[in-house]
């Protein structure tokens, strides 16, 4: 990479609270990258704040929630350089991530996906192996700090991944079924299955808030966007095994979750603990409409 324009970062949001975002584009800390927001939704209420402090900046509408990963393809569209970094909102990079970034492409070259660490979370791995055994000594060596500063996995987070466009055949990337959660490993499993090359470097690290950063305090509260990503985590779960792994792969790592959500729903219904009960019945229904084949079309309550 020559220089940082050739280089687009996409942050797709959804109704993300001002504080969040500005958060992450100020911890991205240069002019010189173009930074283009896709916002899920047919209306961007932080758009002149961030236009007034953002000169590289730019934001789109989808006008409808396109979930994470058709919001990413969104992104893909509409953009014109060699490299895309895609950043979660509740990101907050590093202050060296910029200036170390170009070194990096220039030292991995032959790569299709390239993955962040965390700045200091040791409890959720940034990146790993599909093999059990294999993800097992990754971890163990991850945790001892006994890998190389830059290595090759099989799959990286999508909270932050730098993505080599000229390894990909069109700008359909991320597979569309997915809505929330998985689209990532789905598009590594591909990736991996096509002998492509996909590392993850400790010279690219960042903070990761949490899903519930980006949440507004009265979602918190009522506790439905957190039963609405619980319904597509469970889909999305099972989808992404059946359709890499087969039926039965699939059938035989999840049921157990299926009976567990099930009795346990049942469990907090007879006693009257109504936000446990929902919480089970949400994962209950997303993993069942996933082995029954509906599609990932869930946005909100129960009818």
């Amino acid at each position: 990479m020559k220089n940082l324009k050739d280089l687009t970062i996409i942050i797709v949001t959804f109704n993300t609270p001002e504080k969040i975002i500005l958060d992450c584009l100020r911890s991205i800390n240069n002019n010189e990258v173009n930074i283009l927001i896709i916002e899920n939704s047919n209306n961007f209420s932080h758009k002149n704040k961030i236009k007034s402090e953002f000169s590289n900046v730019d934001i789109m509408c989808t006008g409808e929630d396109l979930g994470s990963g058709k919001g990413g393809n969104f992104g893909f569209k509409h953009i014109t350089s060699e490299f895309a970094l895609i950043l979660n909102p509740d990101v907050i990079c590093d202050k060296d991530f910029f200036h170390n970034i170009s070194y990096v492409i220039k030292e991995v070259q032959d790569f299709s996906i390239i993955g962040c660490q965390y700045l200091s979370d040791k409890i959720f791995m940034p990146a790993g192996f599909f093999d059990k055994e294999k993800n097992e000594k990754f971890i163990k060596d991850f945790k001892d700090n006994n890998i190389k500063e830059t290595t090759k996995v099989e799959w990286v987070t999508g909270c932050s991944m730098l993505l080599n466009l000229n390894k990909f055949e069109n700008k359909e990337i991320f597979d569309k079924n997915f809505f929330l959660y998985f689209e990532e490993f789905d598009l590594c499993k591909s990736l991996i299955d096509k002998k492509m090359n996909i590392f993850t470097t400790s010279k690219l690290k960042i903070n990761h808030l949490g899903f519930k950063s980006s949440l507004s305090e009265d979602q918190i509260e009522n506790s439905e966007a957190i039963n609405l990503r619980d319904w597509h985590y469970m889909w999305s779960s099972f989808y992404f095994y059946r359709k890499n792994f087969g039926y039965t792969y699939a059938s035989k790592k999840l049921l157990g979750k299926l009976f567990k959500s099930f009795f346990k729903m049942v469990f907090y219904l007879i006693t009257f603990q109504k936000e446990n009960k929902n919480k089970y019945l949400y994962r209950f229904l997303g993993l069942f409409s996933s082995m029954i084949g509906k599609p990932s079309n869930f946005r909100g309550k129960l009818n």
